[in-house]
């Protein structure tokens, strides 16, 4: 195998240029190469081996190499799916009630909502809640219908008088002076 160092030359496929083209190597991690720019169009990006070659050593060189024997392999624990249909087993859905953001909802609480159907609460988190409907898990929002006291009212901004649109009043002037009306001068015979 090669030696290889930053400013050094190696071929590789060009993202760009989509070819198996010379690069310049612009940086190693360890012995391995990280990133290249191509010769050819000036672009860089991760480097990758040309095709049909790699930087691995082969299946014959690795079995000569291999390890002792050692403890056999710990069997990964088998990854249970539970079907959508399965985790609604058990559940009232005849009385599931229908979404609303102003409702408040609880962990494995089954709603029914216009768009996406019968769906099962799987998180809350503050007001949102995650429901899994039978397509995908959606975030949704809840507890948003306080009082409206609670809500907030929208105040419109005060009517004040101001200068040109240019030109902020300045700090002296106050509202009495702005809201009289300016004196017209008297006509002239």
């Amino acid at each position: 195998m090669a030696t290889y160092k930053v400013g050094g030359e190696v071929d590789a496929l060009c993202t760009r240029c989509k070819l198996t083209l010379a690069h310049t190597i612009l940086a190693m991690v360890g012995t391995k190469i990280a990133r290249v720019r191509c010769n050819t169009c000036g672009g860089d990006h991760t480097y990758r081996s040309a095709p049909g070659s790699t930087d691995r050593a082969s299946p014959s060189a690795r079995s000569s190499s291999a390890r002792a024997p050692s403890a056999p392999r710990a069997e990964r624990p088998e990854k249970v799916v539970i079907s959508f249909e399965e985790q609604l087993a058990g559940k009232d859905i005849a009385n599931a009630p229908k979404y609303s953001p102003k409702d408040a909802y609880q962990l494995d609480q089954v709603i029914q909502h216009p768009t996406f159907g019968l769906g099962l609460v799987t998180a809350v988190r503050g007001d949102k809640v995650d429901i899994a409907f039978k397509a995908e898990t959606k975030t949704l929002v809840h507890g948003r219908g306080g009082a409206s006291a609670e809500k907030p009212v929208f105040s419109p901004p005060s009517a004040r008088a101001t200068g040109p649109a240019d030109k902020p009043l300045s700090p002296s002037t106050t509202e009495a002076d702005t809201a009289a009306p300016p004196a017209t001068p008297p006509a002239e015979d």
